[in-house]
């Protein structure tokens, strides 16, 4: 992790037009840049700040009590991480990772914690981002039971998926949407032998996206991040 030079500071923030409409001081905030695959929130950790995330994406996990870590879910730019630590200081927080090059805006909670929970602005915009993520991760549960595994799979490989290479661990993959490892190697070499990914090592390569895209497309998620607002 990397505080940015003042100049893409103020770039970043100048090219976001959502992060002043929830009328908060910049002036204590930090914008950092993170690697993909550096953890942004250590799981279990007490965090310092609350984030906003400009650009990139990131993953959620889970570690359970018999070791097992699960993928939750992603967050993209115009999600918040640390809204729940923000409202509840008791929280205990999940882990969350960068799945991509991520810039975001860190909020220090010494600061900033009084004042939001007083900015009658800043709560509304936050129940409603509140709100559309409860829709979303209501979604994302019964969509495990109404798509096939191919029109699933298309939507987290383009989802996880950085510049046409797919690299994640098919154990996770196979938590997250609920499948077997045999039914996902299965579809994987399916995807292969339609042309739509390459496999190359340990990764895949999307070498057909029209085609990839046009699977994903039968499922609608719904978007709670603030970008769409």
């Amino acid at each position: 992790m990397e505080t940015v030079h003042p100049t893409i500071r103020a770039q970043l923030l100048a090219n976001n037009a959502y992060i002043h409409q929830l009328e908060l001081p910049l002036t204590h905030a930090t914008v950092h840049y993170y690697e993909r695959g550096e953890y942004i929130v250590e799981e279990g950790s007490k965090i310092s700040s609350f984030f906003f995330i400009l650009q990139g994406r990131c993953k959620i996990y889970l570690t359970h009590e018999n070791g097992k870590t699960s993928l939750l879910n992603f967050l993209e730019a115009g999600a918040f991480i640390g809204e729940i630590e923000l409202l509840n200081e008791s929280y205990i927080s999940k882990g969350v990772q960068t799945a991509t090059p991520v810039y975001c805006v860190a909020f220090p909670l010494h600061y900033y914690r009084a004042h939001c929970l007083q900015n009658t602005a800043f709560l509304r915009q936050l129940a409603k981002y509140l709100g559309d993520k409860a829709v979303a991760m209501g979604f994302k549960a019964s969509m495990q039971h109404a798509f096939p595994l191919e029109n699933r799979l298309a939507h987290f490989i383009l989802l996880a998926a950085q510049e046409y290479v797919y690299q994640e661990r098919h154990t996770e993959v196979c938590d997250y949407l609920g499948v077997s490892y045999r039914h996902l190697l299965h579809t994987f070499a399916s995807f292969c032998e339609k042309g739509i990914l390459t496999k190359e090592g340990r990764h895949y390569k999307i070498t057909d996206e029209p085609a990839l895209r046009s699977l994903a497309s039968v499922i609608s998620f719904p978007n709670y991040t603030t970008a769409n607002r």
